[in-house]
């Protein structure tokens, strides 16, 4: 079973523009942590780490991940890496080879970054994306997802729904859970309490705050193209991309922060080598 990946970015939540990739494939594995029963009511940050850290490792497979020295993966580690600790949290990052505007972060504190969205953000407005979705975690919005997409998908029989153990999860429900974390949106509350947590971590951090308002007018740009039928769809439970795009530039107002955003310009890794001249020694007579 495939299912495309869209998840809202704002990057600020995740945007996908292109839903021909990033596809998710459980296959005919169950989860040992649901086959172990969990309460579906006292359902804890460790057992949706479990489950998102089986759903990603499976995405993993099923996309094309950039390599150590690929350019992207080069770029993420040198814009993110010294961030794998942040807030307290143990992340990890990758980047998919795919062209879809996209991004997200899952309970386990996996991160994924499509290289669309590196394509046509610079480093500050990439760092406040990643923020965003840093505080979905942080906030334990990804638990919450996990959580509705396992009691709407696990307890689907009657019997079980009676009952606070949960029973074994079959290869088809397991899909499904997948699929309803993946496919889920967040309320307007928690995308705004996230844009709150990725303006604060580029604060904290010294990095130029002004990129937030930057990624949400870029986002607020797109869908006013060929996609913004789907983008209208998609935002429909979340809160205008011009109206985060004003938030942000009102708390940078309120410390004295903010400047017009201008964009970073890519720089070359390559090294220029240079030859000296010798200068030729004076015979002696």
């Amino acid at each position: 079973m495939k299912n495309t990946l869209i998840a809202l970015v704002v990057a600020l939540t995740m945007v996908n523009f292109n839903t021909a990739n990033a596809q998710i494939n459980l296959g005919e594995r169950a989860l040992g942590a649901v086959q172990k029963g969990l309460s579906g009511f006292m359902f804890t940050d460790a057992d949706a780490a479990a489950l998102s850290k089986q759903a990603v490792d499976k995405m993993d497979t099923e996309n094309t991940v950039a390599g150590p020295k690929d350019p992207y993966s080069v770029r993420l580690n040198k814009v993110f890496g010294k961030h794998s600790a942040e807030d307290g949290l143990s992340l990890n990052y990758k980047v998919y080879l795919v062209k879809d505007v996209n991004a997200f972060a899952t309970a386990d504190g996996s991160v994924r970054v499509f290289s669309g969205l590196m394509d046509i953000m610079d480093d500050n407005e990439l760092l406040a994306v990643i923020g965003h979705e840093i505080g979905h975690v942080a906030n334990h919005d990804s638990r919450d997802a996990m959580k509705a997409a396992y009691q709407k998908e696990a307890l689907i029989d009657a019997a079980a729904s009676q009952s606070d153990k949960v029973a074994a999860v079959t290869d088809g429900q397991l899909g499904k859970i997948a699929n309803a974390l993946l496919d889920s949106k967040h309320s307007r509350k928690q995308e705004s309490e996230a844009d709150m947590f990725s303006y604060d971590f580029m604060k904290r951090n010294g990095y130029n705050v002004n990129a937030v308002e930057s990624a949400f007018l870029i986002l607020a740009k797109m869908s006013e193209g060929q996609d913004s039928s789907f983008i209208t769809k998609m935002m429909s439970s979340h809160p205008d991309a011009k109206e985060r795009a004003e938030k942000a530039k009102e708390r940078a107002e309120t410390d004295g922060l903010y400047k017009p955003y201008v964009k970073q310009t890519a720089k070359t890794t390559t090294k220029k080598t240079t030859t000296k001249k010798k200068t030729p020694k004076k015979k002696k007579k």
